[in-house]
C-alpha cells in the first residue's frame, strides 16, 4: 500500500520523489523505491520520523507496536501520523507515541495500485480538519476518499478494504463454473475476467447504482433472471451480509 500511495502521489504531481523518504527493513523493497520510484530510502525508521512532518505508517497490524514503540519520543504536536494499519485505533496509536501527536487513521485498498482505489479517513486525538485534508490529499492521488467516524472504520475495512478480494473470488468462481459447463478453463477464465472488467468500468463511468444496472440486463423469464433467482434461493444476499459482518468483527478483534 505504501508503494501504491507513493506511485499515486508522483503520478498526480502532488509530491516529487525527492520530497519523500521511505524506510523498509528489506533491501529489495528499498531498491524498488529508489530505482523505480526514485524515492530516497533508509533502513532506519527513526530517520524517517525525524525528517518528515507527515509520517505514513504502513506496517502489518501485528508489527505496529514493534515498529512504532521505539520511536514514540520522536513524535509530538509537530508531527502528523497517517496510519493505514487495519484495526489499530487512534487511541492505541496515541498511547504509543509522544503526547500531542496528531493522528489520522485511514483505510485504503489495493486498487490504488492502478489509480482506482477507495479510502476512508478518521480523525484521532489532536487531529485538525487540516490534518484530515492532508491525509485525504495523500490518498486522493490514487483513490476516492470519504471521512467517517472512527467507530465505523472496521465496517469500511470489511466493505472496501477487503472488498477487492470478494470481487476476485467471485471472478474465480465464475470462471470455474464456466469450465464446469463445458468451456475450456482458459476461455472460461478469460470470459469471467473481461466481463468483470467491463462491468466495473460500466458502473464507474455511468455512475448508476448496481441495482439499476442489474435490472437493465435482467430480462423477465430470461437467463440472467434464472441465475439471479438461484443466487437468492441459495441465500447469496444473506451470505454476503454475514461475510461482511465476519470481516468487520475480525477487524475489531485485531484492533487495539
Amino acid at each position: 500500500m505504501a508503494e501504491a500511495i507513493a506511485r499515486g502521489l508522483i503520478k498526480a504531481g502532488v509530491l516529487q520523489p525527492a520530497e519523500m523518504i521511505a524506510a523498509d527493513p528489506e533491501q529489495g523493497r528499498r531498491d524498488l523505491f529508489e530505482q523505480t520510484l526514485k524515492i530516497p530510502t533508509t533502513h532506519d525508521n527513526a530517520a524517517v520520523v525525524m525528517a518528515a512532518p507527515v509520517v505514513l505508517v504502513a506496517v502489518k497490524p501485528q508489527m505496529f507496536d514493534k515498529a512504532l514503540a521505539p520511536l514514540g519520543s520522536l513524535f509530538g504536536p509537530h508531527k502528523l501520523i497517517v496510519s493505514i494499519c487495519a484495526g489499530i485505533s487512534t487511541t492505541h496509536i496515541a498511547e504509543t507515541v509522544a503526547a500531542g501527536t496528531r493522528i489520522v487513521r485511514a483505510m485504503p485498498n489495493t486498487p490504488m495500485l492502478v489509480g482506482r482505489g477507495m479510502a476512508a479517513v478518521s480523525a484521532g486525538p489532536h487531529a485538525t480538519p487540516e490534518d484530515l485534508a492532508v491525509a485525504a490529499r495523500l490518498l486522493g492521488a490514487a483513490a476516492e476518499v470519504i471521512t467517517v467516524p472512527e467507530n465505523l472504520m472496521d465496517a469500511v475495512t470489511a466493505v472496501s478494504g477487503s472488498g477487492p478480494a470478494y470481487f476476485f473470488y467471485l471472478a474465480e468462481l465464475l470462471g470455474a463454473a464456466g469450465a464446469q459447463v463445458g468451456l475450456s478453463p482458459e476461455d472460461a477464465a478469460r470470459l469471467a475476467r473481461v466481463t468483470f472488467e467491463g462491468a466495473a468500468r460500466l458502473m464507474a463511468e455511468t455512475r448508476e447504482d448496481p441495482a439499476t444496472l442489474r435490472h437493465k440486463v435482467t430480462s423477465p423469464g430470461g437467463t440472467t433472471e434464472a441465475a439471479i433467482k438461484t443466487f437468492e434461493a441459495l441465500g447469496l444476499p444473506a451470505t454476503v451480509a454475514a461475510a461482511v459482518k465476519a470481516a468487520r468483527d475480525r477487524g475489531r478483534d485485531l484492533g487495539r
